[in-house]
C-alpha cells in the first residue's frame, strides 16, 4: 500500500516538474519574442521624431520614414535609389518585403497615434488638424502604390500590405470629417 502512495506522489510529482517547466518555457519563449519586436523606424528616425517637438513637424517625419519604405518597396534594387546622405540622416532600411511593409503600416499607425496623444492634452492645438491633413495627402500619394503591390505581394507579406491600405484609408477618411479649412485658416497658415 505505501509504495502505491510513492508511486503516485511520485507521479504527480513529475507531472507537477513537467507542467512547469513547459509553463517557464512558454514565458521565455512570449518573452523573447515581445523583446524582438521590430521597431518600425531605425535608429535615426526615431531621433528625428523624439527631435521634432512641434507635432507637424513630428508628422512629418512619420511620413518621411513611409516614404522612405513605399520607395524601397517600389524599387528593384532600394539601395542604389537611396542617397548616401539620406542613408546618414535616416539610417539604413534593412528588412524583407514584408517587413518592410509592417513598418509602413506601423509608421501610419504611430503618427495617427502622436496626433492622437496631442489631441488628449490639448485638443484645441491648430497643430491636430493641420497634421491630419498633411499625413492624408501623403496616404492619398501612398494608397495607389499600395493597392499596385497587391498583386506582386507573395502570402505571407499580404497580412502587413492589407494592413498599410487600412491605415492609409483610414487616414484619409480622418482628414474628410475635418472642417473645411476657412480663408481665415489659410491666412493664419501663410503668416507662421
Amino acid at each position: 500500500m505505501r509504495s502505491k502512495k510513492l508511486y503516485v506522489g511520485s507521479l504527480v510529482w513529475i507531472l507537477t516538474l513537467t507542467l512547469s517547466g513547459i509553463f517557464l518555457l512558454t514565458i521565455v519563449t512570449a518573452t523573447t519574442r515581445a523583446s524582438t519586436r521590430r521597431d518600425p523606424l531605425t535608429e535615426k528616425e526615431a531621433d528625428l521624431v523624439r527631435e521634432a517637438q512641434a507635432l507637424d513637424k513630428r508628422t512629418d517625419v512619420f511620413i518621411k520614414a513611409a516614404e522612405r519604405r513605399l520607395r524601397a518597396l517600389s524599387a528593384a534594387n532600394a539601395a542604389a535609389k537611396e542617397s548616401p546622405k539620406d542613408i546618414e540622416k535616416w539610417g539604413e532600411l534593412t528588412g524583407t518585403r514584408a517587413e518592410l511593409l509592417g513598418d509602413l503600416a506601423n509608421i501610419l499607425d504611430e503618427a495617427v497615434t502622436n496626433i492622437e496623444d496631442v489631441g488628449t492634452h490639448n485638443s484645441k492645438s491648430g497643430l491636430i488638424p493641420k497634421s491630419i491633413r498633411k499625413l492624408a495627402e501623403a496616404s492619398t500619394r501612398f494608397l495607389p502604390q499600395l493597392l499596385a503591390l497587391r498583386d506582386r505581394v507573395t502570402d505571407d507579406e499580404r497580412a502587413s500590405l492589407e494592413r498599410a491600405i487600412e491605415q492609409a484609408q483610414e487616414v484619409i477618411a480622418a482628414a474628410g470629417r475635418l472642417p473645411a479649412e476657412t480663408v481665415e485658416t489659410k491666412k493664419k497658415k501663410g503668416k507662421s
